[in-house]
């Protein structure tokens, strides 16, 4: 996605150890019109698919989810990564390693939100290790709804996550996919 990739290229910032930076219109200031794109191409890529739950995990992936959401017309759950006590004890949940972060979370979804008739579409900002996806996915696969696709933001496809998704026959859908980026602003996407 072309609109992506140029505010990927204005605004991003590449740091050391493989991180983008792109709190100014993703991940901590967001850009909803750019999200409201995203959403009419993901649209468009899963269309005849019969999704009807949209999932993502907290925080960064809710955001865009929740646009995704109403472009089409299902709810978003999210993937808590903390108990609290106004959560159900009737729960799916797994461990995910953030490479953002560097800690492993518990994650959690109520069972009254996600069942064996949901056709689900995993949405999230970032794909690099692919970690916080198979996590999703197992929680899915727990719960026996099935995965009409995953949506991604950035892929990072110099990193493995997106090889393993794919691996697995799931559509994987990367609007914008990084095949290299260096520190001095060097960033080349995936054609």
């Amino acid at each position: 996605m072309r609109l992506l990739e140029e505010r990927i290229l204005r605004d991003g910032v590449v740091r050391k150890g493989n991180v983008l930076k792109v709190d100014s219109f993703i991940n901590h200031q967001m850009d909803i019109a750019l999200f409201e794109e995203m959403a009419k191409e993901w649209k468009r890529l899963f269309q005849g698919k019969p999704i009807n739950k949209i999932l993502t995990i907290e925080a960064s992936g809710i955001g865009i989810a929740a646009i995704a959401a109403r472009e089409f017309g299902v709810p978003v759950i999210f993937a808590k990564k903390a108990k609290s006590i106004n959560l159900d004890s009737d729960n799916y949940s797994t461990n995910i390693q953030s490479f953002t972060h560097g800690k492993v979370y518990e994650v959690i979804v109520s069972k009254k939100y996600l069942s064996s008739e949901d056709h689900v579409l995993i949405i999230d900002d970032f794909l690099a290790n692919g970690c916080a996806l198979m996590g999703l996915l197992e929680i899915v696969e727990r719960s026996g709804a099935t995965v009409e696709g995953i949506g991604v933001a950035i892929e990072k496809g110099f990193q493995r996550g997106g090889d393993m998704i794919r691996e697995r026959g799931i559509q994987l859908e990367s609007l914008a996919i990084i095949e290299s980026m260096d520190e001095n602003g060097g960033i080349v996407f995936r054609r």
